[in-house]
């Protein structure tokens, strides 16, 4: 049989602090028509997420229903996503996101991310191509 990996989020793996949201703003971000992520390195072994759920997406049980539905998405996917990032999730004003759009925009966009910040800058007054 084989040995199941956890799908809960440990301490560890939340983002609590003003301090580490606004770093995380501060960063790169990408987004779709579902969800808005923005993501830092960070210098642990396992990836952290925040959600973000603002007033403009309705009354408390609205906001709250997004927010299980954003943690559920990234607790399914935790162990497809790239490790070593603080990632804050902010869903799109749409009513119609499901767990499904959420899971598939948080696998995609974490992937491009990270592509992103593993690629060497580019230099000023460089193009990147050789002539």
């Amino acid at each position: 049989m084989t040995e199941s990996k956890p799908l809960l989020l440990s301490q560890e793996q939340r983002i609590r602090s003003g301090d580490d949201f606004r770093r995380c703003y501060n960063s790169v971000r990408a987004g779709d028509s579902h969800l808005l992520v923005f993501v830092v390195r960070n210098e642990k072994q396992c990836s952290r997420v925040g959600v973000s759920v603002s007033k403009k997406h309705g009354n408390a049980v609205k906001r709250n229903r997004k927010k299980r539905l954003l943690r559920e998405a990234y607790r399914g996917q935790q162990h497809n996503l790239p490790q070593g990032y603080d990632l804050v999730l902010v869903p799109r004003q749409r009513a119609d996101s499901e767990l499904r759009d959420f899971k598939s925009s948080l696998r995609r966009l974490t992937h491009k991310l990270a592509r992103r910040l593993e690629s060497p800058p580019l230099q000023p007054g460089r193009t990147g191509s050789s002539s």
